[in-house]
């Protein structure tokens, strides 16, 4: 019988009984494990990072399951011999969504429109960018990239893709390019979307230099990781640039903090994953990936091993 622990009841009764699985409810940030020699734990969801302090506890815990899909912080934390597993593919919709709604409302022009109507002005017409025939560059091409480029297909981009090395392209893009062409890809790009993780290889990959090759006018969306782009090169391009963000450096946002009040800046406060289609989608993750340890088959997504 495998053991397993939700972090809250809501959670337990979502999932529903799973053949050879005892469900049992423990938030490791919470307080101590229940009396039973645990295998899997489910991770909250959207609670900071108290509940890793609370894994020793539980020293017999062989898997970690994470509601995100990103883990940055999470590997160096875990206990010794204790495998983590991401949710690959639960937020892809729901981020690729937010990803085109920022980057069509800053190329029509909704943020100035929302503000007019809070002061009750009728703003004049003019020629927005749009969205059409423009040339976009989505930084970084896993799932949450490739949805990203479904999403806007229809909408008659020129989409460059672009991943930590070149490959072949897919149904979506004729090939997908290498990190190490950015600096050449950049000058030929009106749009840029990261939707790059946190690691170290690509924290200011959007840094002075980047952002100087963009042309006059261009758009960086950010529904990645907010240090991918260094905010004081972006706050220095406010003016030539305009961003759209859902991640920031620092995250959360300080209330005093330039970005809020720099023209041309759009800022969500992280909320690509959120959405009604998220609930669902990871109780059917979470379903499949017991069912699968419970059988005795490999865990999916993993993205930490010992």
């Amino acid at each position: 019988m495998l053991t397993v622990t939700f972090p809250d009841d809501s959670w337990r009764e979502d999932v529903g009984p799973v053949e050879g699985v005892d469900a049992l409810v423990w938030d490791p940030a919470g307080g101590p494990p229940p009396e039973a020699e645990i295998d899997v734990v489910v991770a909250p969801y959207m609670s900071g990072s108290g509940w890793l302090d609370g894994l020793p506890q539980a020293p017999s815990t062989r898997l970690v399951q994470l509601l995100t899909a990103g883990f940055d912080g999470v590997p160096e934390r875990l206990p010794e011999g204790v495998r983590l597993a991401n949710a690959k593919g639960v937020h892809d919709t729901a981020t690729a969504e937010l990803a085109l709604a920022l980057v069509l409302a800053a190329q029509r022009g909704l943020d100035e429109f929302a503000a007019a109507q809070r002061r009750g002005e009728w703003l004049p017409a003019r020629v927005r960018p749009g969205l059409a025939d423009h040339r976009v560059l989505l930084l970084g091409y896993g799932s949450v990239g490739r949805a990203i480029a479904a999403r806007l297909a229809p909408f008659e981009v020129r989409l460059t893709a672009v991943a930590s090395r070149a490959r072949g392209g897919d149904e979506l893009v004729d090939q997908v390019h290498g990190i190490d062409e950015l600096s050449a890809l950049l000058p030929d790009h009106d749009i840029v979307v990261s939707v790059l993780p946190g690691s170290a290889a690509t924290a200011g990959i959007l840094d002075e230099g980047a952002l100087a090759a963009l042309p006059d006018g261009a758009l960086v969306v950010n529904v990645g990781r907010g240090s991918a782009l260094v905010t004081d090169a972006a706050l220095a391009e406010v003016g030539r640039l305009r961003f759209a963000l859902d991640v920031t450096d620092p995250e959360p946002l300080p209330p005093e903090h330039p970005l809020w009040s720099a023209d041309g800046v759009i800022i969500s406060p992280h909320t690509g994953g959120p959405s009604e289609a998220f609930r669902p989608r990871a109780v059917a993750l979470l379903r499949e990936q017991l069912t699968r340890l419970a059988r005795g088959d490999e865990p999916m997504h993993l993205v930490a091993t010992p």
